[in-house]
């Protein structure tokens, strides 16, 4: 609705009017820099977000036939810094080797089936993989399954 805006003479009260002014206000909400503000940063967020994940880095043995895994498991990952830090990652943690044993009971209590998946940095050696493998035991754990990359032909 139009808003009728008092000129500066009729407030003083002369004589020669020229009529009154009509100025319309801006009732709606202009959308258009909204979205695009929007769209700018969701493209900032799509070109930021695989920056922020970050994982261990492994090298992983390769065989020529390896089996596909169907359900979610705990995977411990021995990477090429435990020689001299002594910390291996319980998926995406690290710890140190001393308490791998209870980290292991608690991650377990309410597992059915008491195993782990091993990943081992392939230049890792093998008394290494088995001194981790003795901890994983002394945590209760039954079954141990080495992850290996399947070779190209």
């Amino acid at each position: 609705m139009p808003k009728v805006m008092p000129q500066a003479s009729d407030q003083i009260g002369a004589r020669g009017r020229r009529g009154r002014r009509v100025s319309t206000t801006l009732s709606e909400i202009n959308v258009i820099p909204l979205v695009d503000v929007m769209l700018v940063l969701l493209i900032i967020f799509m070109v930021a977000a695989p920056m922020l994940q970050r994982g261990v880095e492994v090298n992983l043995p390769q065989t020529r036939r390896a089996q596909r895994m169907s359900e979610e498991r705990l995977y411990v990952t021995v990477p090429l810094s435990y020689r001299q830090d002594r910390k291996v990652f319980l998926d995406d943690e690290a710890v140190s080797i001393e308490f791998v044993a209870e980290r292991i009971r608690q991650a377990m209590l309410n597992q059915d089936q008491k195993e782990v998946f091993l990943r081992g940095d392939s230049a890792v050696q093998v008394q290494e993989l088995l001194d981790v493998i003795g901890r994983l035991r002394e945590g209760g754990i039954e079954r141990v399954g080495i992850v290996a990359l399947e070779q190209k032909r």
